[in-house]
Order: C-alpha cells, then structure tokens, then sequence
C-alpha cells in the first residue's frame, strides 16, 4: 500500500481539485467508514447528506459538492475510485514457485514461460498453456483444453476437454468450465443422454465467477465472447452466446441456445429460456423470468419480463388486492339487484 498526495491522484485519473493538493492520501474508504487519510467517493444522490459529515480526508465527486473534506472532481467518480484502489493496493499478488513437484503435469502439455502451477494440479495430454499463468492447486485442465497469455485459473476449477480460453481471463474458485450440456432425448418415458461433442470458447480478458458452470455445446461451441465479466453460481446452457462486455450478476440462469448481444447487463437471479435472442443493450432486472426475444437496447423488470413501469405499477397493487376484491364482491351483488329491480 502507497500513500500518495491528492495532486497525484488527481494526475492519475486526470481530475482537478478543490482544497489541499498536498493533502495526503494512504487508503480508501466507504463514506461511512472512511478517516482522516482516506479517500472516498459520492455518485448517488441518496447519499448526499452524508458529505456534511463524512470524515474522510478528501472524496472523488462528479463536481462540486459541499464538504469539509477536499474534493477530487473526475467525469467518473466510480472509475476515478477503481484507478486509484489500484495504484495504491495493486492487484493480488500470486505466488512465484514454479511447476510444482505435486502437479501431475502430462509430457505432451505445452507450459508457456513464467507460469505457476500449484500442487495436486492436473495438467492433461496435449494441454497449451500460453505464458505468465497462474494456475492454483487442484485445478484440473482435461486433453487438448488451451489457455492464452496472463491467465489465473483459481483453485479447484475444472476445464474439460478441448476447451478454448483466451488471454487475460480469470476463472475463480470452483468453476466449471467445458462439462456436458443439459441435453437428453426423452423415448417412450426414458431420457436418454445425448453425446455433447462441442466446446466452450472463452475468449480475451473474460472474468467467470465462483461456481459458475458453462456447459459445452452439444454441436458446435458455447461462446462467451472478450470483455464480458460473469459472477458466482451462474449456468450457462450449452449452445449459448454470450456477446462482448455483458454483466451477469451472480445467480443468473440462461438457457442452451440463447444468444445475448453486446454490453447486455442480467441483475441476480435473471433466468432466460432457451432459443431465444437478447439484443444488444438490454438490462433486466433482478429476479425476471424471460420467455421471449427482446429487441435492443429494452429494459425490463418482472415475471415475465415486462416493462418497469408496468412492473412497478403491478407490485404497487399487490397489498390492495384483497380489499379490491371485497369491493368488486359487493358491487357485484348491488348490481345484481339493480338489474334484478329494473327486470
């Protein structure tokens, strides 16, 4: 950890400053629990009371606030936060100890320069490591799987056979990466399952989350293309496409098939059925089930995933239901007798 000046940072990031350049910064902090030499940041307005008595040493603002800590102005407080967290903590640092005696390391795998691969790892025929990996202990790679440059596969992770992974990716704990697809053909009663011949790619600077599972294609290859980060405990079915730079928060569900675009943003516990399309810019929110393609750029919140608006209006009502009931009820029989004294 590095203390820097205010100045600094805001040469870092490319900010300006209101208050003491020279003030002198040594952590980051939440609003609330940030002391005097830290750094904070303030993007949503809800927490705007908060800046009266923030004790923070200075904090990162989209302009000016009002505040008795110093004020770093950046067009992106938030990505402004993420450059400074790593110049001054860096990132994980991962141990230096080469191929490990306990590995079981195949002789016809390629391992590229400067790797590490940890004890009880196993390292299958015809396995391509490519350079500066690191790979923790018992992580299982199967026959023929490759791995690009700058890779950390984290421990206990599996990466079936012939699966295809790109440069800078990391895999966390537990993952799996490559098994058999959720694919059986069901006779007179009895599923019967069906050879899953295809792969998984991965392609550059993907991030796949802890006990997240990607299933391999039936035919062809599951895709999860460069740039898109995927969190805990997510299935990704066999035959889907995941387009650049997307987010699936932790506990999302897609189904074989299913093609997502570009920069599409899935909130906790999405589920999308299968052979459907997602187009390009398309958020939906926590918990929505989604039966149907969506056009580009839509935003969506519900069962089914509707418009928000509607959504909101829906679950607004929910509590009024039983009296609205009881009401409907007793114009219903007052009906009745109107009709029946006009008959």
């Amino acid at each position: 950890m590095q203390s820097r000046t205010l100045q600094e940072l805001a040469n870092h990031v490319g900010g300006t400053i209101k208050g003491d350049p020279e003030t002198i910064i040594t952590a980051v902090g939440t609003m609330d629990s940030a002391g005097v030499g830290d750094i904070t940041f303030f993007t949503n307005k809800k927490y705007e009371s908060k800046l009266k008595t923030i004790e923070a040493s200075a904090v990162i603002v989209p302009g000016d606030v009002e505040t008795d800590a110093a004020l770093l102005i950046a067009a992106d407080p938030y990505y402004a936060l993420m450059q400074i967290a790593v110049l001054i903590y860096g990132h994980r640092k991962h141990p230096q100890t080469g191929v490990s005696k306990k590995a079981a390391v195949s002789d016809s795998a390629t391992i590229g320069d400067n790797c590490q691969i940890g004890d009880f790892c196993t390292i299958s025929d015809d396995v391509k490591i490519g350079n500066n990996c690191i790979i923790y202990p018992g992580v299982f790679i199967g026959p023929e799987a490759s791995i690009g440059d700058d890779c950390i596969v984290y421990p206990n992770a599996a990466i079936y056979n012939k699966t295809v992974i790109g440069d800078r990716v990391i895999i966390q704990s537990n993952a799996s990466i490559g098994q058999d697809g959720f694919g059986f053909a069901t006779h007179e009663g009895i599923h019967h399952k069906i050879p899953q011949v295809g792969i998984v790619v991965i392609e550059n600077d993907v991030e796949i989350g802890s006990n997240t599972v990607i299933e391999r294609a039936t035919l062809g290859e599951t895709r999860i293309s460069e740039g898109t980060k995927i969190g805990d405990v997510v299935a990704i079915g066999h035959g889907t496409k995941i387009g650049p730079h997307c987010l699936l928060v932790p506990q999302v569900g897609v189904a074989g098939s299913t093609t997502l675009g570009h920069h599409v943003v899935l909130g906790g516990q999405v589920g999308v059925a299968g052979h459907l399309k997602i187009g390009n810019m398309v958020q939906i929110g926590a918990q929505s089930g989604v039966s149907g393609n969506i056009p580009d750029g839509k935003i969506l919140l519900g069962t089914p995933a509707i418009d928000p608006g509607i959504t909101k209006r829906i679950y607004a009502t929910m509590p009024q239901l039983p009296e609205m009931r009881k009401k409907i009820k007793q114009l219903e029989k007052k009906l009745a007798k109107l009709e029946k004294s006009n008959g």
